[in-house]
């Protein structure tokens, strides 16, 4: 039996009523999403604002149409010991994307919830891609 393949990473530009990028996580057989607000820095002096929206089906890593483009894809790796949804549930992620676009180190960090949406911010670790 072959390794299992790493999770699927993957952004979606959505030009919705506003411009946003759609941070995708393969965890446990679904797709955990963030809407992002300005395109992902590589400058880990430079925090984005991602909020947590409902998941998605791993089918929908695929998807592209009127309003919606692949930004980038790849895989990654979690960063550290824990399970990806404990890390979740605790609010703090750290994986290693091997994206087309974007390469290392990037944390989740949950930062509070505002109207029912959890709120995090997406930072670029300090590393060679940084």
């Amino acid at each position: 039996m072959g390794a299992r393949p790493r999770p699927l990473y993957v952004i979606q530009k959505h030009r919705a009523t506003s411009l946003h990028y759609d941070l995708r996580l393969e965890v446990d057989g679904v797709l955990k999403s963030w809407a992002v607000p300005k395109e992902p820095s590589t400058d880990p002096a430079v925090k984005r604002l991602a909020i947590e929206v409902p998941d998605h089906a791993l089918s929908h890593g695929d998807y592209e149409g009127p309003n919606v483009e692949i930004w980038d894809r790849g895989t990654y790796r979690p960063l550290g010991d824990a399970p990806m949804s404990r890390a979740l549930a605790d609010g703090h992620v750290s994986v290693w994307i091997d994206g087309e676009r974007l390469q290392g180190g990037f944390t989740l960090q949950r930062t509070r919830i505002e109207r029912n949406q959890q709120q995090w911010l997406l930072i670029k670790r300090r590393d060679d891609d940084a």
